[in-house]
Parts: C-alpha cells; sequence; structure tokens
C-alpha cells in the first residue's frame, strides 16, 4: 500500500490481557477472519494471529482500530520491495 509520509499518523498498540487490542495509525485493513487480521499502519503492515478475533470498530478518517479475541502473535511485516532481487531482474 502506497504511503503519504504528509499523512502520517502516530502508530501505538494497546492490549489489556491478550483479549482486547486497540491500535492507532491505521491506513487500512486487507483482510480478516477468525485467525489473522492483516492492517496496513503509518509503521508498515501488521499481521495479528489468534483465535476468535472480532473487529470491533474501524475509523478510518482517525486511523483507530479496535478488536477482541484470543491473540498469539503479532508481527510486523516488512515491504517485499524487490523480493526476488537479482533473479527477478535477470528474467524480465
Amino acid at each position: 500500500m502506497p504511503e503519504s509520509k504528509s499523512l502520517r499518523m502516530p502508530h501505538n498498540l494497546i492490549m489489556e490481557d491478550r483479549k482486547r487490542l486497540l491500535v492507532s495509525g491505521v491506513q487500512d485493513v486487507d483482510c480478516f477472519d477468525e485467525q489473522t487480521v492483516i492492517l496496513y499502519t503509518s509503521m508498515g503492515r501488521l499481521v495479528i494471529q489468534g483465535r476468535g478475533l472480532h473487529v470491533n470498530a474501524l475509523n478510518v478518517d482517525t486511523g483507530e482500530f479496535s478488536m477482541e479475541g484470543d491473540f498469539t502473535a503479532l508481527t510486523y511485516a516488512e515491504e517485499e520491495k524487490g523480493r526476488f532481487g537479482f533473479l527477478s531482474r535477470l528474467f524480465r
């Protein structure tokens, strides 16, 4: 997802008892189901994993996102630019 530096929102995570998660700086939700939620934030792509995940609210104007469930992992994924490196350039 393209990121506009001029519209960068502060990014914070607040987790309560591994059951409730509040995230600020959310720009978009890529996909979600009961086990995985993928968010695009001002600090990169955030992958949230767990069981029984439920999205409570998303406000794209303010970048606020909240959800509940049993969280097992939160991972920031690096951008996949140039993912294939030398071989992709060689076989264009």
